[in-house]
């Protein structure tokens, strides 16, 4: 059975070691970046290992770039080679942030042409309360091979979304929380707001009290709520880096509402240039 979407933790635990299955530990902290690591090191996961948000899932940031651009594709694919990932491999991603930044990852892998990955439901916090095992053993793995099969539709520079978003051509979701799409609370980009036309959709919508997906009818009845009769094919999720984006992008996949895309660049990308209009709570 390949896992595209989801995992729970009793259905990883029993993988453990199999040497068909890779788990990766995503944790990541936008303030402190090295605390994710240093969280790695303490205690992970038996057997996983470590991708930086920063230095594995983005490439570096240029005066024309958001936070966290789309890192480079071949090398992203020799680094899943040294994690001993290769096509045939199953993926299992998880973090400590309601899988905001393990989605990063689960969508790469989809932009590389591997569906075979998931994301752990819960998180760490779930594999704990399950009371399985952590580790501080670094990962180990013999170097594989991985080809990357782009996918470059799945996502979207800023020109096509400012040329698709004038002709009517998409339906753009942001996953910032409501306050910071309102630009009432921007604390992370120097400019508060949001793009003209956008709706939002907050990531943290899609999860329980539990932080665990909402089960597959409810988030599909939310979505389509959302979308007002779009269909989700014409869809493109942002938020402020690309990061969490991803995030709406797999719960779309949960809820069976499949061909949304990324703006790989989002709120940080598109106010790079002063010229791009911008709207608030005041003047939306």
């Amino acid at each position: 059975m390949a896992y595209e979407t989801l995992i729970e933790p009793p259905e990883l635990a029993i993988h453990l070691g199999d040497p068909g299955w890779v788990i990766i530990d995503c944790r990541f902290d936008l303030a402190r970046t090295e605390a994710g690591r240093q969280a790695y090191e303490q205690a992970h996961i038996p057997g996983a290992h470590y991708a930086h948000l920063g230095e594995d899932l983005s490439s570096a940031v240029t005066a024309a770039s958001g936070r966290h651009p789309l890192p480079d594709a071949k090398k992203l694919a020799t680094r899943l080679g040294q994690w001993g990932i290769s096509n045939p491999t199953q993926v299992v991603a998880y973090d400590d942030a309601n899988g905001a930044y393990a989605a990063r990852l689960w969508w790469l892998l989809r932009w590389l042409g591997h569906r075979k990955a998931a994301v752990l439901n819960g998180g760490l916090q779930a594999w704990l309360a399950a009371g399985h095992p952590t580790d501080a053993r670094p990962g180990a793995a013999e170097r594989a091979e991985f080809k990357p099969q782009l996918q470059n539709d799945a996502w979207l520079t800023t020109e096509q979304v400012q040329q698709k978003l004038a002709r009517g051509q998409i339906e753009l979701i942001d996953a910032r929380a409501a306050d910071r799409f309102a630009g009432r609370n921007e604390t992370i980009d120097p400019v508060a707001g949001h793009i003209p036309g956008a709706s939002n959709h907050p990531f943290a919508s899609d999860l329980d009290a539990q932080q665990r997906f909402l089960p597959a009818p409810e988030l599909r009845q939310r979505w389509l709520e959302e979308l007002r009769g779009a269909d989700a094919s014409n869809v493109v999720c942002m938020c402020g880096s690309g990061v969490t984006a991803c995030h709406n992008l797999l719960a779309l996949e949960v809820a069976g509402l499949h061909g949304a895309r990324l703006y790989a660049g989002s709120w940080s990308e598109w106010i790079r240039d002063p010229a791009r209009p911008i709207a608030s709570a005041r003047s939306s």
